[in-house]
């Protein structure tokens, strides 16, 4: 017999407005601990000096996770002109100063050269891996090394505000993978410009953002007042984008046996046309309660992540 694993059995996102200073890792842990969870993780990290958007999966909504790494962003954030430094934030070692200052229209022009596919040079003080090391611990040891670009999305950018000559604030929606001070450091670049993100906030994850997000004091409450479940969202929130499919209780049991059902052929129609270009992945609900994602093939669906929520 396996283990028993510690906590209790939990099963939902949490939204959770991060504050700045405190690591994506950190929030994880701070939120499982407040709900006394036995499984938690996170849909895409947000830096320490970020605020903002941090969805946090429990229980059977870590199933779901690979689903929210796909989905739109949404950013705002502040450039402060006239200082780099080497990690493009406020924290870093200057490396550059300059007395220009970008107007607003010249900001806004530039623009549209960041909107679109576009190839990227993540910055060097990342999370990502070079020769297994995190690039940030290479930066901060002084080894000379070089990030590959990559192709990502900037489905739109915009100025939002601009309080002074020494500061402009930007809002982007993007796709995965982009990084906020590559922007910043190639839009400097481009202006002729020296700066550095000064203030980041992420605003939305897909379905996650701020108007159906909650705080960690907010959360603390809720468990005091033994009401913490209120501060749940739904294990389906994750998958607001992939086609329903009402099953019957036969068909429920199947799929949570790992068994494949057959389909109506208007039923295939009728999720066919609610895919996504190159999607085959459709949910299945037993009246409210999510069963199964499976993959609809030849009239079929066959079930690769079933749901423990009875």
């Amino acid at each position: 017999m396996g283990r028993r694993k510690k906590g209790l059995v939990v099963n939902g996102w949490v939204c959770l407005d991060k504050p700045y200073e405190l690591g994506s890792t950190d929030a994880v842990s701070k939120v499982r601990r407040l709900f006394d969870a036995q499984k938690a993780g996170h849909a895409g990290t947000l830096d320490p000096l970020a605020s903002g958007i941090l969805p946090i999966a429990l229980g059977e909504a870590t199933k779901t996770v690979p689903f929210m790494m796909e989905a739109e962003k949404v950013y705002r954030f502040t450039i402060n002109w006239g200082v780099s430094t080497d990690s493009v934030d406020r924290e870093g070692e200057i490396i550059g100063r300059s007395d220009v200052r970008p107007p607003v229209e010249a900001v806004r022009a530039a623009l549209p050269a960041f909107v679109g596919e576009i190839d990227q040079t993540p910055p060097r003080f990342s999370a990502i891996k070079v020769d297994g090391q995190r690039a940030y611990d290479l930066a901060r040891e002084g080894a000379d090394f070089e990030l590959e670009s990559r192709r990502v999305t900037i489905h739109s950018a915009e100025v939002t505000d601009a309080p002074d000559a020494d500061h402009v604030e930007l809002t982007i929606r993007t796709g995965k993978g982009v990084y906020v001070r590559s922007l910043a450091r190639d839009l400097a670049v481009m202006l002729g410009a020296e700066g550095h993100v000064s203030a980041l906030r992420r605003e939305r994850v897909g379905p996650f953002s701020v108007e159906n997000a909650v705080t960690l004091d907010f959360l603390t409450d809720l468990v005091h007042r033994d009401a913490a479940l209120e501060g749940l969202l739904p294990v389906a929130t994750a998958l607001d984008d992939i086609p329903e499919l009402a099953v019957t209780d036969q068909d429920a049991f199947s799929l949570r046996q790992g068994r494949p059902i057959v389909l109506l052929p208007r039923q295939v129609e009728t999720l066919k046309s609610r895919l996504r270009d190159g999607s085959r992945t459709v949910s299945a609900f037993q009246g409210q309660t999510l069963v199964a994602l499976g993959q609809l093939r030849a009239g079929r669906l066959e079930p690769d992540r079933v749901f423990n929520l009875l």
